[in-house]
């Protein structure tokens, strides 16, 4: 979309990264660990000093890990989840992905060789989208080796209850899995919900590696910096499958992003209320426009429905709204092995100044 939308001057609502900077105090110090010196390999499992802070980062759920040998960090999510899937599983190996899901885990199970099963999740009448359980225990085989769940989710922006993600622990727990979590957006949520991290349910800290990232909760997604936390021997098996993938990465960036952790808790409980306030503004547009909006709990995504607008098949109104109206957006079926099921839904992502959201429903008001 990104070509279509340079060539048609469209807005670009379909790129899940903001247009504004971060904390000006983590960009100062990233500016001030470039200019010191800190340019070359970090260590193998990332400067101590941000192993340290995500440790005490994690606290706030109640979790405690070791910043020696309970913590990893990595080149963004993305890797993180990468390693851990070369890790732990291996040909013939079954991985359950709750569909939709991102892009990138379908490749990562590939590319371990395993094989995935696909939960999708519910639509359900209030607008959001919920864990289907029994169908959820239906795709467990004996191959089952990792379930890999991602809340607040991209891209429904779904974020999981309590008793959904108890749900999940019970299904790893009876059947000895292992969970890999993308917990990426754990700081963007919205109307009072609170962040619930899968390994801090009983049963689940010894067997849960738990993925995050600097990248959405301080608006640096270009740095790429991005961590593991779990127990000691998972976390050195991932290590021993990243350091053949990127070896280390960003090492101005690791005290920059310890700063953030340790001090910006502020700046990002503004950007929550910010992005709440740019989620409702985009919802309300799309509902103006004719769009079905679905309920967006967290992230930087709200879903809508084109057969409202009499439209019924998403990736085609994707591919045609940029020269209709000139706004790119996202077909939901992209993310999915059963694209009929989520053909009628598209994402459009919210993290951007006003301007450009108010710019976009004009442009999107068109199509009534």
């Amino acid at each position: 979309m990104t070509a279509l939308a340079a060539r048609t001057g469209a807005v670009n609502l379909g790129q899940g990264f903001p247009d504004t900077d971060g904390p000006a105090g983590m960009l100062a110090a990233a500016q001030e660990a470039i200019a010191s010196g800190i340019n070359q390999y970090p260590p193998g499992p990332g400067r101590p000093e941000l192993r340290a802070a995500i440790a005490a980062s994690r606290a706030r759920y109640g979790t405690a890990f070791d910043p020696d040998t309970e913590i990893l960090v990595t080149v963004g999510a993305t890797e993180a989840i990468a390693a851990s899937l070369l890790a732990l599983v291996e040909a013939g190996d079954e991985v359950i992905l709750f569909e939709p899901y991102y892009d990138s885990y379908a490749a990562s199970v590939a590319m371990a060789g395993a094989t995935r099963k696909v939960v999708s999740l519910a639509e359900e009448p209030s607008g959001r989208f919920g864990l289907d359980v029994d169908a959820l225990r239906a795709a467990v085989t004996p191959r089952t080796r990792v379930v890999l769940v991602n809340t607040p989710h991209n891209p429904t922006g779904t974020v999981l209850t309590r008793a959904e993600l108890e749900a999940i622990a019970a299904v790893c727990v009876e059947h000895d899995l292992v969970a890999i979590t993308d917990e990426v957006y754990e700081d963007l949520l919205f109307d009072g919900r609170a962040h619930v991290p899968l390994g801090s349910l009983p049963g689940m800290a010894e067997r849960t590696l738990t993925i995050s990232s600097a990248g959405k909760s301080f608006n640096c997604t270009g740095w790429k910096i991005g961590w593991v936390c779990g127990p000691a021997d998972l976390v050195a098996a991932v290590r021993a499958a990243k350091q053949f993938l990127t070896f280390v990465g960003g090492a101005p960036f690791q005290p920059a992003v310890a700063h953030a952790l340790r001090a910006e808790s502020a700046w990002v409980a503004g950007l929550r209320d910010s992005l709440q306030d740019k989620r409702t503004r985009l919802s309300a547009g799309l509902a103006e426009a004719g769009f079905g909006v679905r309920a967006a709990e967290g992230t930087y995504f709200v879903c809508a429905d084109v057969r409202p607008l009499g439209f019924t098949d998403g990736l085609q109104f994707c591919r045609d709204l940029p020269e209709r109206v000139g706004v790119a957006a996202v077909p939901v079926q992209v993310f999915t092995d059963d694209p009929d099921r989520w053909r009628h839904l598209v994402r459009f992502a919210f993290c951007k100044r006003d301007d450009v959201l108010d710019e976009a429903i004009a442009r999107l008001r068109r199509l009534a």
